[in-house]
């Protein structure tokens, strides 16, 4: 199995490199072999580890762990079919190998039989003194196949063979979120911490769970005991500034957001949150200055750009927040996002064509919010274009079939174009689905809505509700 790959070349290492410089061939054992070729396959120096087993099974042509790490290259290159014919001729000669079934698994694995991946692996277990690394592929296994019950008892296994198998712990714990058990999560967490009361990476992944229950103050200890772990945890200071920050607490905040600038190099999203704090403090120049070091730091970080233009969107200089999300979508014109904050600011300003354009923009580029349709289909009907308004929201309707608000719009559209037939229907879906909803209608069309027409449909539905 894998070594680490931040270890230092050993001596074979050296020497074997030493050998690639000259014409001459050296001798090595098998085991010497084994490790280079790790060493190589740790560090993604793909090639040299190829050579080293070409070599390696010149001097050592009958070693089963040298042909098992040849075959874990094919896996690892895709050459699936050459790789399972090598195997099938080392069954043959072993086949109480564990390693042979764990590249098994791999193969199907590749091939998206996640099922047939966890049956190799099985055997595989039944087979292996030593079934760590084994539990480790099957909970990834188990995780392709969302299966999150089973990866997460394998990745626990793990956790309890090593407590300081850190990925297996992340594992364990994302497991626990997709599953929505934030309980479970803190009491395995709880647990794993009386065992191991020092372990940073365990009280930070407490902490987030707080979070996410709402438990402010418990996430607040959780992450000081993660820095009192280690006062170097970027992390933890991290986190512990964005509870500071749903607690009011801006200026602390800032203070734990400057330590992680001060630990490592400067970040976007650190920049971005200190920003976000000045805003809240009312510190607009220092907001502002944050916010364009986000996006220095990062040009593509989108928050960053969205930050600014949403800064001068609320002091209403639109023209300023045109300006800054045209340059957003200069460097990323793919960007929803952008082209719908683009549209509001062309709305706040009137520019109608403008604004229809950008919402375009972004519904083809996949924001399919209610409010984009909404104000999409608005923006079109004041440019008089009440067909097109209609099959805007027509189109929204698909994606939000029971939204009252889009059926109160469309009856007040339909009216507009003298198809009372179709306002009908429009109206009485809206008041079935959302009576309490009718003001919106009120206030969108006022003069539809004081009308004996629309009065009458009212009666009826309420009546026939009773």
């Amino acid at each position: 199995m894998a070594l680490d790959p931040n270890e230092r070349p050993s001596q074979p290492v050296v020497k074997f490199e030493s050998m690639l410089k000259t014409d001459d061939v050296y001798f090595f054992d098998a085991e010497d072999f084994e490790d280079i070729i790790h060493y190589y396959l740790n560090n993604g120096k793909i090639s040299l580890a190829k050579k080293a087993i070409s070599i390696g099974l010149r001097q050592h042509p009958d070693v089963m762990d040298l042909k098992l790490l040849n075959i874990e290259v094919l896996v690892f290159e895709n050459q699936l079919e050459v790789a399972e014919k090598l195997l099938d001729d080392l069954q043959i000669m072993d086949s109480t190998n564990e390693e042979i079934f764990i590249q098994r698994a791999n193969i199907y694995s590749k091939k998206d039989n996640h099922e047939a991946a966890v049956d190799m692996l099985q055997k595989a277990l039944e087979l292996s003194e030593d079934s760590l690394d084994i539990y480790s592929l099957l909970g990834m296994e188990y995780l392709f196949m969302d299966n999150f019950e089973k990866a997460k008892e394998n990745f626990i296994r793990c956790v309890t063979f090593d407590e300081e198998d850190y990925s297996s712990l992340y594992n364990v714990v994302y497991c626990f979120e997709f599953l929505e058990d934030y309980e479970g999560a803190i009491s395995f967490l709880n647990d794993f911490l009386e065992r191991n009361p020092y372990s940073q990476v365990a009280w930070h992944q407490l902490g987030k769970q707080y979070v996410c229950l709402e438990m402010l103050p418990e996430a607040l200890a959780a992450f000081d005991f993660a820095i009192i772990a280690d006062d170097s945890f970027i992390g933890a200071y991290f986190e512990k500034g964005k509870v500071l920050e749903k607690m009011g607490k801006h200026n602390e905040a800032i203070e734990n957001y400057e330590t992680t600038i001060k630990i490592e190099d400067p970040t976007s999203h650190a920049y971005l949150r200190i920003g976000k704090c000045h805003e809240k403090l009312n510190n607009d120049d220092l907001a502002k200055f944050y916010f364009y070091q986000t996006v220095h730091e990062d040009p593509l970080l989108d928050k960053g750009w969205l930050a600014i233009t949403d800064f001068y969107y609320r002091k209403k200089k639109y023209d300023k927040a045109l300006f800054y999300v045209n340059k957003a979508i200069n460097i990323d014109g793919e960007n929803a996002l952008y082209w719908k904050k683009c549209a509001k600011i062309h709305l706040a300003l009137e520019n109608y064509d403008e604004a229809d354009f950008s919402f375009k923009q972004a519904v083809d580029l996949g924001n399919y919010e209610l409010d984009t349709w909404m104000q999409w289909a608005e923006v079109v009907a004041h440019n008089e274009d009440i067909p097109s308004a209609i099959q805007i929201l027509t189109q929204g309707l698909e994606f939000y079939p029971e939204e009252a608000e889009i059926e109160y719009l469309l009856t007040g559209l339909y009216l507009t174009m003298s198809n009372s037939e179709k306002a009908r229907t429009s109206l009485t879906n809206a008041l079935k689905t959302d009576l309490d909803k009718l003001s919106y209608f009120e206030k969108a069309f006022p003069e539809f809505y004081q009308s004996i027409w629309t009065k009458n449909i009212i009666a009826d539905i309420k009546k026939a509700s009773k």
